[in-house]
């Protein structure tokens, strides 16, 4: 199934592929994306983005904009298909999705760790900071954690405040909380997805 949201004075239209996450809610995900854009909007273009489970680029597509360059990883299969397919159709030239999880990627950027998965991307010439993480209910285990706050600026969308809050006990020793928002994905539902915009001290 495509489809489009309007976000801003454009359009992006997504590939949702049958039994791969996505923001079920498409009126709320475009508040959550235009939240994302406005909190991002003074990072400077020459800064550039590192994304952990980024899915099909429901954020990713629309932040390109703020940023050089973007890099993405996601697990799924059919999501990283669908993203490179999703950043193909709508046009967008700075972004790299890579199929590998969030683990691995913090081993390559700390140089842990080689692999012909990122290949030829010249990692090392990038200006990393930023990160967004939305990670699943579990939320991000201990090293991604330590990777986290690694970066100047942290934007952290969750779909369980449980687990946000435990990460932010220790986000918190390092950045403060700049922006925070609720997003009612699930009406009358306990269900609350979070935006969480957060700066190192």
């Amino acid at each position: 199934m495509i489809e489009t949201l309007p976000i801003g004075d454009r359009q992006y239209h997504y590939i949702q592929t049958e039994n791969s996450f996505t923001q079920p809610n498409a009126q709320v995900c475009i508040k959550m994306i235009e939240w994302a854009l406005e909190v991002t909007a003074d990072t400077g273009k020459q800064s550039d983005l590192v994304e952990f489970y980024c899915g099909n680029g429901n954020f990713t597509l629309p932040l390109a904009q703020n940023f050089r360059r973007v890099v993405a990883t996601e697990i799924s299969k059919t999501s990283v298909q669908a993203a490179r397919d999703n950043i193909q159709n709508n046009g967008i030239e700075n972004i790299d999705v890579l199929r590998m999880p969030s683990e691995d990627l913090v081993k390559v950027l700390r140089g842990e760790l080689e692999t012909r998965k990122v290949a030829g991307l010249e990692l090392d010439s990038c200006n990393f900071s930023t990160v967004l993480v939305d990670p699943p209910r579990a939320g991000l285990d201990s090293e991604t954690v330590k990777q986290v706050i690694e970066y100047e600026r942290i934007l952290y969308i969750s779909c369980n405040p449980e687990t946000l809050r435990d990460n932010l006990i220790t986000i918190c020793e390092t950045h403060r909380i700049e922006r925070f928002a609720l997003f009612d994905q699930f009406p009358y539902t306990h269900h609350m997805e979070c935006g969480v915009w957060l700066v190192r001290r």
